[in-house]
């Protein structure tokens, strides 16, 4: 990926990871509780939940070097013991993120048509309109890689969250304490384990790939 593309994509991923914690801040609240809205964190301002290594750093470096995009934004705090019951609320909060990006797939794929349409009506606009298009193609596959992601059960991503409940308590407790060597697991999996990820990644670039068939008779020339 060259820096034009990465500036084009830059805002859409931005907006995506935000929108992901931001659903997580916002069902821990009906669950119960309140922490992030107490700490300013149930927000779309996007400094607020910007990181400076995991938000900016890590993704320009990994767009850069060609590999797998990898990023976050900073994790909306939250405190499960409010949750008035603690199994549903936790599994509502960790998927909450993962719908969002689901959802945020299909409306980037679905503003494709009318950005098309309006591109061949108004050809002055054309180029404008192409670079939007190109916006919302990004949108769609990164909300799925996030999505997708996401869902791996490694400790403390959002899956792990679902899959503890599969496992014994024991069992599923001392999963759960994997969570604090969760980001060297998925380094490891972004480096040697990258066949693995690619199988568990493979439904999103399959629906990426539908969504790109579907829309196809709308894309504009790509003016780039």
């Amino acid at each position: 990926m060259n820096l034009t593309d990465l500036l084009i994509v830059a805002p859409v991923l931005l907006f995506s990871m935000v929108a992901h914690e931001y659903a997580h801040g916002y069902a821990a609240l009906r669950q119960g509780d309140p922490t992030a809205y107490q700490l300013g964190r149930l927000t779309f301002n996007p400094v607020k939940h910007i990181d400076p290594f995991m938000t900016i750093i890590l993704p320009v470096m990994t767009a850069l070097t060609g590999g797998f995009i990898f990023g976050g934004a900073k994790p909306v705090p939250v405190d499960p013991r409010n949750y008035r019951s603690y199994r549903r609320g936790d599994i509502i909060v960790s998927l909450a993120g993962i719908a969002t990006n689901l959802v945020l797939a299909a409306v980037c794929a679905a503003l494709i048509v009318p950005l098309g349409m309006l591109g061949r009506a108004l050809p002055a606009a054309t180029t404008s309109l192409a670079i939007l298009q190109e916006m919302m193609r990004a949108g769609v596959m990164f909300n799925l890689i996030l999505a997708f992601f996401n869902l791996l059960p490694i400790p403390p991503l959002d899956g792990s969250h679902v899959a503890k409940y599969l496992l014994p308590p024991a069992w599923g407790l001392r999963y759960a304490q994997l969570g604090r060597f969760g980001f060297l697991i998925v380094l490891l999996f972004l480096t040697v384990g990258r066949g693995v990820l690619a199988i568990w990644m493979a439904p999103a670039g399959a629906l990426n790939a539908v969504a790109t068939t579907l829309v196809s008779p709308y894309l504009l020339p790509n003016p780039l």
